[in-house]
C-alpha cells in the first residue's frame, strides 16, 4: 500500500520484523526488561526505556535504570501514558533524536538527544564499534553483537509503514537539524474568531469541528521543511574570524539572524 504525503514523501506499507531485545537493569545480572523495535540500529542513540505508568508488569521498575550494552552507561526507565500496554512488550526504547514520537517524549522528560547517524546515513562516533557503517549494515552488526552479549531475544514478522523519498527512493531517516518556524498563534486565533463571529462560513457546517480542532491546537509552522534541495530560507549563521570571541553552535539559535535582504541580516549580525 502506498500513500502520498506530499510531492517528495510517500508512506509505504512493508512486511518488516520486530526485534526483541533484552535490557538488563543496572546492577543486576538477571532482572531484565524486553523491548521491541524495527530499527534496532537506532538503539545506539537510546536515552530511555518507557513503560505505561498503569502497567502492573513494570511498576516495580519505575525510577530504575538499565545498562546500555554499547555506550556502557545507565539510561532511565520512564513512565509515560503514550506507551501502548498491549503492543509489543509494553516497553519501548526511546531515541529522541531519530523518531518523531520519541522526540516529544524526550522534550517532555528532558532526555538527552543523541544523534547516531551522519548526513550520509552512516553511524557516527557515538559508538566506536560501529563507527562508519552504513545504517543497514550496522543493523546486522548490532544484532550480531547483541546475540554475542546474550541480549537478543527473538524476531517476529510485523507490518509497518515506512516513509520513502519520491526522489531518491530511499528510506527517510528522521534527523535533528536547525529549522525555521513561523508562529501561527495569532493567525489561528483570527481564523477561529472569524468563524465564531459568522464573518467566515464553512459549508457544510460540519467542517467547523475540524476547523476548530486544528486551529485551537495550532503548532508553529516549519517553513524550512527539511528539503535540502528546496527553497532557501533568508537566515544566516554568524561566524567570527577573531578566535577570542566564542563560536556559536548551529543548534542553539543564538548566532542565527534573518532578514529580508542580506544587508538587513548583516546589520542584525553586527549587533
Amino acid at each position: 500500500k502506498i500513500k502520498q504525503i506530499n510531492s517528495s514523501l510517500f508512506l509505504l506499507c512493508f512486511l518488516s520484523v520486530f526485534f526483541f531485545l533484552r535490557s538488563l537493569l543496572h546492577g543486576s545480572l538477571d532482572e531484565e526488561i524486553v523491548v521491541a523495535t524495527t530499527r534496532v540500529e537506532t538503539m545506539l542513540g537510546d536515552t530511555a526505556v518507557a513503560v505505561h505508568p498503569k502497567d502492573d508488569r513494570y511498576k516495580h521498575l519505575h525510577g530504575k535504570t538499565v545498562w546500555h550494552p554499547f555506550r556502557k552507561c545507565e539510561i532511565p526507565i520512564i513512565c509515560d501514558d503514550f506507551v501502548e500496554m498491549d503492543f509489543g512488550t509494553g516497553a519501548v526504547k526511546i531515541t529522541p533524536a531519530h523518531d518523531h514520537n520519541d522526540y516529544d517524549v524526550g522534550k517532555k522528560h528532558d532526555l538527552p538527544f543523541l544523534t547516531m547517524l551522519t548526513d550520509d546515513g552512516n553511524i557516527n562516533a557515538i559508538c566506536e564499534q560501529f563507527k562508519g557503517m552504513p545504517r543497514f549494515a550496522a543493523r546486522k552488526a548490532v544484532i550480531a553483537a547483541l546475540k554475542t552479549e546474550g541480549m537478543y531475544r527473538e524476531t517476529k514478522d510485523h507490518a509497518m509503514v515506512v516513509p520513502v523519498c519520491s526522489r531518491s527512493k530511499d528510506i527517510v531517516e528522521p534527523l535533528i537539524k536547525p529549522q525555521w518556524f513561523c508562529n501561527c498563534n495569532e493567525m489561528a486565533r483570527q481564523a477561529v474568531q472569524a468563524v465564531r463571529d459568522g464573518e467566515l462560513r464553512l459549508i457544510p457546517k460540519m467542517h467547523e469541528k475540524t476547523w476548530f480542532s486544528w486551529l485551537e491546537n495550532i503548532r508553529d509552522w516549519c517553513i524550512s521543511r527539511q528539503l535540502w534541495w528546496g527553497h532557501r530560507i533568508p537566515a544566516y549563521f554568524v561566524t567570527f574570524t577573531d578566535n577570542s570571541i566564542p563560536q556559536g553552535e548551529d543548534m542553539d539559535g543564538t548566532y542565527w539572524v534573518s532578514g529580508r535582504t542580506e544587508d538587513e541580516a548583516r546589520q542584525k549580525a553586527a549587533k
